[in-house]
């Protein structure tokens, strides 16, 4: 079978969370507020570059697979897993991480 490739980075970065998440295209698409008899489609198309989500689609898709926005954004890699592991810190560790970041780049 041949692995298709997304035409858009936020496509991209929509199928790896939602493949990560374990949750089908209807299922996301509903978790959203589509209606279900185009949630499939609609979001098929988003993962494939055909059409671009408004933000605030973004803002949702982001709260259902529990991710900032931001990663949907990210053109590498590395930084898009950094996104989401800030994310996912508790206040604490993500003041910590800003902290040790900054030590390590002096402008």
């Amino acid at each position: 079978m041949v692995k298709s490739i997304p035409k858009s980075l936020f496509g991209k970065r929509l199928k790896d969370a939602r493949l990560d998440a374990g949750i089908a295209q209807d299922k996301l698409g509903v978790m959203i507020g589509l209606d279900e008899s185009c949630s499939s489609a609609r979001m098929s198309r988003y993962e494939n570059g055909v059409h671009s989500p408004p933000f605030t689609t973004v803002e949702r898709i982001a709260e259902a697979l529990k991710l900032p926005t931001a990663y949907f954004y990210c053109a590498d890699d590395a930084l898009a897993e950094l996104t989401k592991q800030y994310f996912h810190a508790s206040l604490e560790n993500q003041n910590a991480l800003l902290t040790y970041a900054k030590k390590l780049n002096t402008f």
